[in-house]
């Protein structure tokens, strides 16, 4: 961007004077060029989009927002500011209108022949665009509440049908059942109910069905000593199911299975482990044939317990293995008969999203596209891949992203999470996509039955999505109508990322 400014003569950095408009326009006119070149080739790499039509204007604008932001436009920005225009700081639901509509204004101030200006109706077209496809994943939107809620369903669901009645009074537009627990009947039951909550309120909430996914876990454990605690320099062997007995042993070394054994084979020494939502931090120092072995670098100041059925992450290691596991697929006997969505767990690649498109047409060959498809982002690699993922799911099929903060934060470090949670909130509005806001929200609220100050302002920020899950607890409706008496409230200061200026009256 600065080398476009400078070739029109404009400074990257505002000075005392004001910008040159005609100056401006011509910079405009580049820009604009440029990116529908580079807007081209980023769509040519991603191929045709499938046969969902109304998805077309969302994956060339999305196209449009990537080519944007490989420029750094903050001079440019500044720029059109100190002259009353738009910064373009959002635009993200309509990226070229905004900027056509920037390049007619600068050529009516320069008195240059009147450049093409888009029509209302394509400026907002976007908009007009997420809406719609944010009630096909959840469907019609409760008054007054910008955002929906997705509650997630606790095992007491299926034999308590006042459970579902008490959410469908409240309001809420969808439910989600979780695949790695409980079973069918269990899951046919609380769908029952779901249903007879319906008839009674009138208020049918979407079911959107969570694929367990390959998990990777701790399994059996062997500790050095009874009831040891894992501290800074100890050593983690981690081995496949069945090989404890080949680990080292040591006053220091702890061991533990991983249920996806085959994860081993594709860790580096160097690689960094985390045990148990990043609790227990170690870098692997070797490999060997029963496995390998890792350094605690970080845990708590009074050491961690080292447990089973805790996650494993390797987040600089590239993965490779099918998201689809043979538990999900199973399970896709019953939920793609009975969901209205399906949450799909480590999806990482376009290539997974195939393999669970084509398995969804072995059980609904006739309409499978009518159920949609959340795609949960927990890895560093699904991160990176999540266009191409977009344009293939949503090509297909109504289509959401959840941004599971658990896992992610983990893969890519507490620091960086709110960072990427904005930029993947970016990314599904220029793709007119729904984002689900979802893990530990408000969760010291539905655990103890009060809110903590930093996660109602969590919540608040949160409003920028089109969803908000919640997880189970027993103060959950007390969350419920918390959070919804916030969201009525944000909604009317905020529309994303653009404030609504209300008039205020506080002062």
């Amino acid at each position: 961007m600065e080398a476009i400014l400078s070739r029109h003569g404009l400074p990257t950095q505002m000075g005392a004077g004001l910008p040159d408009a005609a100056a401006l326009h011509a910079v405009l006119e580049e820009l604009l060029q440029a990116l529908e070149a580079e807007a081209g080739r980023i769509a040519a790499g991603w191929g045709a989009p499938g046969p969902r039509a109304e998805f077309a204007p969302g994956a060339e604008n999305l196209a449009w927002y990537l080519a944007l932001r490989r420029h750094d436009i903050r001079p440019l920005q500044r720029l059109l500011m100190v002259l009353g225009l738009s910064s373009l700081g959002r635009l993200e639901s309509r990226v070229r209108p905004a900027l056509q509509a920037v390049r007619a204004t600068l050529a009516g101030l320069a008195g240059l022949p009147p450049a093409p200006r888009p029509a209302a109706e394509d400026f907002f077209a976007g908009e007009r665009a997420l809406a719609r496809h944010t009630a096909e994943v959840l469907g019609p939107a409760t008054p007054q509440r910008p955002v929906g809620l997705l509650v997630t369903c606790p095992s007491e669901a299926a034999d308590d049908p006042g459970f579902m009645l008490q959410l469908a009074r409240r309001g809420v537009e969808a439910v989600r059942l979780n695949c790695a627990h409980d079973d069918a009947a269990a899951w046919g039951r609380m769908i029952r109910h779901r249903d007879a909550a319906a008839e009674a309120t009138g208020h049918r909430m979407r079911v959107l069905m969570d694929l367990a996914g390959p998990k990777i876990r701790t399994g059996a454990l062997r500790l050095p000593g009874p009831g040891q605690r894992v501290m800074p320099e100890s050593l983690l062997a981690v081995v496949p199911p069945g090989g404890l007995g080949e680990a080292p042993e040591g006053p220091t070394t702890f061991a533990a299975e991983c249920t996806l054994p085959e994860v081993l084979e594709m860790v580096a020494p160097g690689d960094r482990l985390f045990v148990d939502d990043g609790k227990i931090e170690t870098v692997v120092e070797r490999k060997a044939a029963w496995g390998l072995l890792a350094r605690v670098t970080r845990v708590p100041e009074d050491g961690a317990k080292l447990r089973s059925e805790k996650g494993l992450n390797f987040p600089d290691t590239t993965i490779r293995c099918a998201a689809l596991s043979e538990k999900d697929r199973e399970d896709l006997a019953f939920v793609a008969r009975h969901a209205d969505g399906i949450e799909y767990s480590f999806v990482q690649s376009a290539e997974d999203i195939r393999l669970l498109q084509a398995a969804l047409a072995e059980h609904r060959p006739e309409d499978w596209r009518t159920l949609s498809l959340v795609l949960k982002i927990e890895t560093t690699r699904a991160v990176r891949a999540l266009p191409e993922m977009l344009v293939q799911a949503a090509g297909q099929q109504p289509t959401a992203i959840m941004i599971a903060r658990g896992d992610l934060a983990v893969e890519i470090g507490f620091a960086r999470t709110a960072e990427m949670q904005e930029e993947i909130l970016w990314l599904g509005e220029a793709a007119h996509v729904p984002v689900i806001w979802a893990t530990q929200v408000l969760e010291h609220l539905v655990r103890k039955g009060t809110p903590l100050r930093g996660e109602m302002t969590d919540a608040a920020m949160a409003a920028r999505a089109e969803c908000i899950m919640l997880n189970k607890g027993p103060h959950l409706l007390l969350a419920i109508a918390e959070l919804d008496g916030l969201l009525r409230r944000m909604g009317q200061h905020q529309y994303k990322k653009t404030p609504q200026l209300r008039a205020l009256t506080s002062w």
